[in-house]
């Protein structure tokens, strides 16, 4: 399962080349060394095999969920944590927004999405030893993404319908309307399949049961 970890714009320390167009920056994605609000600290080394091993390269993206808006023409580690250095796609309209609200100073930051391969539970947090890297998002959600998680589960727990859900989906969760679809679309395969796996397990053990009474 992919996780978030967002890094406020400040300590990102997101600077923007003084090149003219204004579309190439630097910062850090991750620090190291640091207890963050969810309880993790990021261990010196956590990315050198993800960085080191990819076959395919780190997505820009918008939100996470949102669109590729550039590309990371350099990411490494340093004493301090993980270095980038980006390149929002010049004329893509979601990148030129991003360029505006970063320049601006009003969206959060950075916010990576990944997976844990190596951890250690230490008294009062969690040590990340190694980090399976997908991509490094462009964000404007709130620093306390559990927060906004909660809210949106909560949603879907108050809906009585399908329908619903998939408003909760386009309008908190900020899917699309054709991924939100596609999602509560897919929930209910599953659900049927489940359903009809447990009608057919009662029916095996119904069968099972009267076969051992005949005995």
């Amino acid at each position: 399962m992919m996780e978030h970890k967002l890094l406020t714009l400040e300590s990102s320390a997101v600077k923007f080349a003084e090149d003219g167009a204004g579309y190439t920056f630097t910062g850090y994605a991750s620090v190291f060394n640091g207890i963050d609000s969810y309880g993790d600290m990021i261990a010196p080394g956590a990315y050198r095999k993800t960085l080191k091993n990819r076959e395919r390269p780190v997505q820009m993206r918008w939100n996470h969920f949102g669109p590729v808006i550039g590309k990371w023409t350099l990411l490494r580690e340093d004493e301090k944590g993980l270095y980038v250095e980006g390149e929002l796609t010049p004329g893509h309209s979601v990148a030129e927004d991003a360029r505006a609200v970063l320049k601006h100073g009003a969206v959060s930051g950075l916010s990576i999405g990944y997976r844990v391969i190596a951890s250690q539970q230490r008294e009062g947090h969690t040590l990340l030893k190694e980090i399976d890297l997908f991509e490094i998002s462009v964000v404007e959600e709130p620093a306390d993404n559990a927060a906004r998680i909660g809210e949106i589960k909560a949603a879907v727990e108050a809906a009585t319908s399908w329908k619903e859900i998939e408003a909760v989906l386009r309008d908190e969760g900020r899917f699309s309307w054709e991924a939100a679809k596609a999602l509560v679309s897919r929930c209910k395969s599953l659900a049927l399949r489940d359903e009809a796996e447990t009608r057919a397990s009662k029916d095996a053990a119904a069968r099972l049961h009267a076969l051992i009474n005949r005995i």
